[in-house]
């Protein structure tokens, strides 16, 4: 079993795996990662996986995964991007990653290689600007149980805006209680109930 070299950062383990790999897996992984530097200054390499070289900007862009016969660089949103140059050769079928194989004795097309990868950050960064949908503000009472703020928290096809029906028990007027999830059904939000 071999023993890990301690190290501190993922860049000095990835030197340490083209340095360990020794052949032209080697040289191709560092001439890939040589590329994805220069495509994009900013980009971080992490070591997961138990041992797999990754470059992230905004999220994954690639991997740099070596195996016996070759050197693969899967883009995690590479189904998203455009490929004028046909770099993509493998895990064609997906509906979210695909790769590039680079076998021994294959060039590397550097500028197509350099495009694609700024437009897989230019993906990533872009999904984060988007902001995510709010959810109905919810309140905790002392119990820590969930409640909602006089609204129906019925579970349907369209939100529900009404207020908690009021019933009177004895000449108090008090809201309906919701059931033990917390969810009250109003007649006209049961869609079996409503007239559509």
């Amino acid at each position: 079993m071999k023993k890990l070299v301690p190290v501190d950062s993922a860049s000095a383990l990835i030197d340490e795996k083209i340095k360990e790999l020794g052949d032209w897996r080697g040289k191709t992984l560092a001439k890939v990662r040589e590329i994805v530097r220069e495509a994009d200054p900013e980009i971080v390499e992490e070591w997961k996986w138990r041992g797999t070289p990754v470059w992230s900007h905004g999220g994954i862009v690639c991997t740099g995964e070596t195996y016996k016969n070759v050197v693969k660089m899967t883009f995690a949103k590479g189904a998203a991007l455009e490929d004028p140059s046909g770099l993509f050769n493998s895990s064609l079928e997906g509906n979210v990653r695909r790769a590039i194989d680079i076998h021994e004795g294959d060039k590397v097309d550097a500028a197509a290689l350099k495009d694609l990868i700024r437009a897989a950050v230019a993906l990533n960064l872009t999904g984060k600007s988007k902001p995510k949908p709010r959810r109905a503000s919810r309140k905790r009472d002392d119990g820590g149980r969930a409640i909602f703020d006089n609204y129906c928290g019925a579970w349907k096809p369209r939100a529900c805006r009404k207020p908690l029906p009021v019933v009177d028990r004895g000449g108090v007027t008090a809201p309906v209680k919701p059931d033990r999830f917390g969810f009250h059904l109003h007649r006209s939000c049961d869609p079996h109930l409503m007239d559509v």
